[in-house]
């Protein structure tokens, strides 16, 4: 059964007030930030709900399963402890890049020059765990899957979200656009809108 709208929301709003590993930002800023940062970019609205979305497996995971980074011995695979629960109310070309977005990390490290040496420490510590850089075989078959560019799109702002008190949309927001992209929603969604501005 996948998650709701309005379960979304309420993890994001309460579980997402948690600090973001050892950056100097919330879980829910950093969603922020990295939707903001796609929708500047002129994505479409299914990466930006992507961005938005990207991390959601961290606060899926129960309090036991989450440690300290000092403390981490392997990674928690979070791009994919999501992907049960929102098929069937996203498409694919949201979750696909949930899904890439820490290899396309990987990736990069192969494929960018002085990529890994602008990335965080706390995401360099984390690409450790994630099996670090690819071969060059290894990435060559990642840019061939669907959806790969818009992971390494997704990517970049994921590396670039993470800067205190960041001014960004309000959540509502970007949660009005995935409503957009579930079946049913949008209608909700519409005449919502039009009541706001007294068409109802």
């Amino acid at each position: 059964m996948p998650l709701t709208v309005d379960e979304i929301s309420r993890l994001l709003t309460v579980r997402g007030s948690q600090q973001y590993g050892r950056e100097a930002v919330s879980q829910l800023e950093h969603a922020l930030q990295c939707a903001h940062l796609a929708e500047q970019a002129g994505e479409t609205p299914h990466t930006v709900v992507a961005a938005l979305l990207h991390d959601l497996g961290h606060l899926l995971a129960t309090e036991r399963d989450q440690q300290a980074d000092d403390e981490q011995k392997q990674d928690d695979l979070h791009q994919f402890i999501a992907i049960p629960f929102l098929r069937g109310l996203l498409p694919d070309a949201v979750l696909e890049p949930i899904r890439m977005h820490v290899d396309a990390k990987r990736c990069l490290c192969t494929t960018e020059l002085g990529y890994w040496d602008k990335l965080s420490p706390a995401s360099q510590r984390s690409l450790e765990l994630q099996g670090g850089a690819m071969t060059l075989a290894q990435a060559q078959a990642f840019m061939a899957q669907p959806f790969a560019h818009e992971a390494l799109r997704l990517r970049r702002c994921d590396d670039l979200a993470k800067t205190p008190q960041a001014q960004t949309p309000p959540l509502q927001h970007y949660l009005d656009l995935l409503a957009r992209l579930v079946p049913g929603e949008a209608s909700a969604v519409h005449e919502r809108l039009l009541s706001e501005v007294g068409v109802f």
